[in-house]
């Protein structure tokens, strides 16, 4: 287990380099990683189908952005289609609990703005564009809800998910550092920098460098069992950590820091008290790298970054507003959603009406604000949805040790970058998951979804 763990980080430590050298070799691997799973997933027994179906939805989390950064696969948003086409699969063997029924209704309660978009929308605009745009990643997070509840893996099979996510990100990670190696050079002011962000989306490739932070996390306190993988764990905590921080965007750094306390705490509080002390150990260790990742960071962006998150500019005077304008537009869209209570402005709609009213095309990256004011009243009861059906899950079944970071990353992600990317949607679902213990008859048992 070990040397496969070794040997795929290594192989995507040169999927990175590769990428980046050869751009073209990224459809290459694209259509190498669909044709895999998809394959994967046809071939494995019945009884790991599930397990399979996650960690094939977790590979494309991991990989989206470097496809993206590197123009592969059809179209943009191909991930999300990718992971709905794979837990469609999984509800075509195995089904839904039917206590995962609300995710349905939660579909369903998106359609009516569909109509009120068709309706109003310019006829110059893409409809059909704009309207998958923005339904791409709510349709993703309700299938992967619907597949992912109360779908039973053990610990080992949770972590080789994890696995599957964090391989694709050192890839992104390795890619960024080969395109900007040296940070110091593009630092020069305290805005969110794309030459440090690998030339992408400084909110995007914050959002899955914080998510590798966080994995990386979560290996070397709960799954790592060897000293040589622990450092080397603790290597790329740094790496990660550092990269995330220095795209000067913060919402991917401080989700991961906020998700890997929920779990250090849960951890503590479920362990012996041997295990508690080995953990203060643990995390004594971990403190000192992310100082030592604070110090070169402040080194490397010359003292810059301590100002973007003292929420100051290049000058040192404070900036008036610490949310950079999203604030304002949050307000904006709930005027929309007063304006139109009961069906919303209609999908995609939003951005289209400030443009209007403002001259400006700008988007407030809030899913929260967004689904009210293009779904009305109806997207509200949709969010009600999401935000509530995970924690009486969670009242009913405390198995998942990273339920409240899951829950958590969903819910901080979409408050600062919305649903641009999958991850959010799809990690969401996986606050649903129902872990078990590993034992020694697991292989002859089938291992099915609670009906």
């Amino acid at each position: 287990m070990q040397n496969n763990y070794l040997k795929l980080l290594g192989l995507h430590v040169i999927i990175g380099v590769l990428v980046y050298l050869f751009r073209p070799l990224g459809q290459v691997y694209f259509y190498g990683v669909v044709s895999y799973f998809i394959l994967k997933i046809i071939s494995t027994k019945p009884q790991l189908k599930g397990f399979q179906i996650v960690s094939a939805c977790a590979y494309i989390v991991g990989a989206e952005v470097v496809f993206r950064v590197t123009n592969s696969g059809p179209f943009y948003e191909a991930s999300k289609y990718l992971i709905i086409l794979f837990c469609v699969i999984g509800l075509f063997y195995q089904g839904f609990s039917k206590k995962a029924t609300s995710y349905l209704l939660y579909l369903l309660l998106l359609i009516p703005s569909i109509y009120v978009s068709l309706y109003v929308l310019d006829i110059g605009q893409n409809i059909r564009k704009a309207i998958a745009f923005n339904l791409s990643g709510p349709v993703c997070l309700g299938v992967a809800a619907l597949f992912c509840y109360n779908l039973k893996l053990t610990k080992t099979q949770l972590g080789s998910m994890l696995n599957y996510a964090v391989y694709p990100l050192v890839s992104t990670l390795v890619y960024v550092i080969v395109y900007n190696p040296n940070v110091a050079a593009v630092s020069n002011s305290t805005g969110s920098n794309f030459a440090a962000s690998g030339g992408f989306g400084p909110n995007q490739m914050s959002t899955v460098l914080g998510l590798g932070f966080f994995i990386m996390t979560i290996r070397f306190f709960y799954f790592s069992k060897t000293k040589l993988i622990r450092y080397l764990d603790l290597l790329f905590i740094l790496l990660f950590a550092f990269r995330a921080i220095v795209t000067f965007s913060r919402g991917g750094v401080l989700t991961a820091i906020i998700m890997i306390l929920a779990f250090v705490v849960i951890l503590y509080n479920h362990t012996s008290k041997t295990q508690k002390r080995n953990l203060l150990f643990s995390l004594i260790g971990f403190l000192v790298i992310g100082l030592v990742t604070w110090l070169i960071s402040a080194s490397q962006t010359n003292g810059l970054i301590e100002k973007r998150y003292a929420n100051q500019n290049a000058m040192g005077i404070e900036k008036s507003d610490v949310t950079t304008g999203r604030g304002e537009l949050f307000l904006a869209e709930f005027d929309e959603f007063l304006e139109h209570p009961f069906l919303g402005v209609g999908v995609g709609r939003v951005k289209d009406l400030r443009f209007q009213k403002t001259g400006i095309h700008a988007a407030s990256h809030n899913e929260m604000s967004r689904i009210i004011a293009e779904h009305g009243l109806l997207g509200m009861i949709a969010f009600t949805i999401l935000l509530l059906i995970p924690l009486f899950f969670r009242l009913q079944n405390r198995s998942n040790v990273l339920f409240f970071s899951f829950y958590l990353f969903w819910l901080l992600t979409i408050n600062h970058s919305a649903m641009r990317i999958a991850a959010p949607a799809f990690i969401y679902a996986l606050s649903l998951l129902y872990i078990i213990d590993d034992t020694p008859s697991l292989h002859r048992k089938q291992i099915n979804q609670a009906q």
